[in-house]
């Protein structure tokens, strides 16, 4: 399965598209068409509704005017107890206006039955007026309320077969027949179909704009921020020089004057601090070089005090042998010192052979006398193209490390994993304090702050970590579940890619 097609490239996948629509381009892109939307909608809905009261409101006052003044002057003209041919009569009279509408007219006749007379026979009856408006039309008002009109003219919006219609009614005062009217509202409703269709047009388009817009206020805020962004990862990768170009007076233009002086503040900064540094490591090299004359010899008189230790007064021999001692730990330091500064300056070199590194551990352990503190866990024909002498330096750092501080026996296993060597030192101590582990590879790091001249400079594991690191690999510290430290070195087993071209001269201390 690859990544690609299994959950966690997916989850990636999703992550990645997470954090490009949350980018501030995005944002600032949907904010302004959310605004734009809310406004364009908002004003869109208002627009709708004021034209659609205004549309409706001018065709019913119409049509109301013109039915009541049609039933002024056809059915208030009507005899007081008319036949259905008359009430027809002025039905089709009152229904022959501009105003398009359909009448029907209901009145008593001379024997005292209802007729009811439309203008167009099955177009328009009285079933379709709602009861509770022909309710109101036939209610008598009583002569001390509002105007004292017995009667009045009362409307009602209503859909018949899924069409609007305008009904309305009113009675001819007097004891006058009672007219309806039925318009249709079909045409307005188009009309406002149509506007509505022209809004969410203006709507869209306006959408479209600011979305537009948004992309040139963002193209025009957000290029300083992304040159700022850019500056500040080269500044990040180390070119203390970059600078921004500075124009106008805006808060984005005093960002990039502010973004340039601390560059320069940082630059000015680095560079002293670097001086130092180099004025630091050229005194530890030039101390170590001068130490080294007269510590020759020094060396040489402490070996001739140490060969005639026996033959010297008891009381003075606990003197020469610590003089030997503490002479031979401070040539130690001055070499291990020298081997420092050759890393800082990086001019420590790679000098690869094939080496055979079950041969090369049990070779290491032999020269120092520990072959019956270590137990070797290696088979032979694991061979490696390395350097011999700084991997030998690693090893007897790392075991001598394990059995000054884990005791014996202390197990060294070697293995071959891919392309990488892998060799694990291994104490039966106490193994190493949690707080301690974090710290174990720095210089002139010493577990006990109490015992600063204990035995050791407290470089041998940082000397052991360049030296892995110039191989291109690495030294991980750890407790072992069963107890005691365990000391995991990897390394490539071909390190020529990071050994230089040029002619390789081994640089002895």
């Amino acid at each position: 399965m690859t990544e690609e097609t299994s959950p966690l490239g997916g989850l990636r996948g999703r992550a990645a598209g997470l954090l490009r629509w949350t980018s501030l381009r995005l944002r600032l892109v949907i904010v302004f068409a959310l605004v734009a939307l809310t406004a364009a909608v908002s004003a869109s809905g208002i627009a709708y509704w004021l034209n659609r009261d205004a549309v409706l409101t001018r065709t019913q006052n119409a049509a109301l005017d013109d039915f009541r003044k049609q039933l002024k002057d056809h059915a208030g003209e009507l005899p007081l107890r008319p036949s259905c041919d008359q009430l027809k009569e002025a039905a089709n009279r009152m229904a022959s206006t501009t105003q398009n509408y359909e009448v029907v007219l209901i009145d008593r006749k001379s024997d005292g039955e209802y007729c009811a007379a439309a203008s167009e026979a099955g177009v328009f009856t009285l079933d379709k007026v709602p009861p509770e408006l022909r309710t109101a039309v036939n209610k008598v008002r009583p002569a001390n309320e509002g105007d004292g009109v017995p009667y009045h003219l009362y409307w009602q919006r209503i859909t018949l077969g899924g069409d609007p219609y305008l009904v309305g009614g009113a009675k001819v005062i007097g004891d006058g027949p009672t007219g309806y009217l039925l318009k249709s509202l079909a045409s307005e409703r188009a009309d406002l179909n149509s506007l509505g269709w022209s809004l969410g047009i203006a709507t869209a388009l306006a959408l479209i704009g600011s979305a537009l817009l948004a992309q040139a206020a963002a193209t025009t805020v957000l290029r300083p921020v992304q040159r700022l962004g850019e500056a500040a990862r080269r500044l990040g990768e180390g070119k203390l020089d970059t600078r921004l170009r500075v124009s106008g007076t805006d808060e984005l233009a005093d960002l990039s004057r502010t973004f340039n002086r601390t560059a320069e503040s940082l630059e000015r900064r680095v560079e002293e601090l670097s001086a130092r540094e180099a004025a630091s490591r050229r005194f530890v090299a030039d101390m170590s070089h001068e130490l080294r004359t007269p510590l020759t010899a020094i060396t040489a008189v402490t070996e001739v005090l140490e060969d005639e230790a026996d033959g010297l007064d008891p009381m003075i021999a606990p003197a020469v042998r610590l003089v030997v001692t503490e002479t031979r730990r401070l040539n130690d330091l001055v070499e291990n010192l020298m081997e420092v500064t050759r890393f800082d300056a990086g001019t420590a070199r790679l000098v690869l052979d094939d080496v055979d590194v079950a041969d090369m551990v049990t070779a290491c352990i032999d020269a120092r006398a520990w072959l019956d503190a270590v137990e070797l866990d290696a088979e032979r024909g694991i061979v490696a193209r390395l350097d011999p002498r700084r991997l030998d330096v690693i090893l007897a750092n790392l075991i001598g490390n394990a059995l000054k501080h884990g005791g014996s026996p202390v197990r060294v296993a070697v293995r071959e994993d891919g392309e990488q060597l892998v060799v694990e030192v291994r104490d039966h101590g106490p193994g190493i304090p949690e707080d301690v582990l974090p710290h174990v590879f720095d210089r002139f790091y010493k577990a006990s702050a109490s015992r600063p001249r204990s035995e050791g400079s407290g470089l041998g594991l940082s000397i052991a970590m360049e030296n892995a690191h110039i191989h291109g690999g690495d030294i991980t510290a750890a407790n072992s579940p069963e107890g005691g430290a365990v000391f995991t070195l990897r390394l490539p087993m071909d390190a020529s890619r990071l050994a230089p071209d040029e002619p390789q001269i081994r640089n002895e201390p």
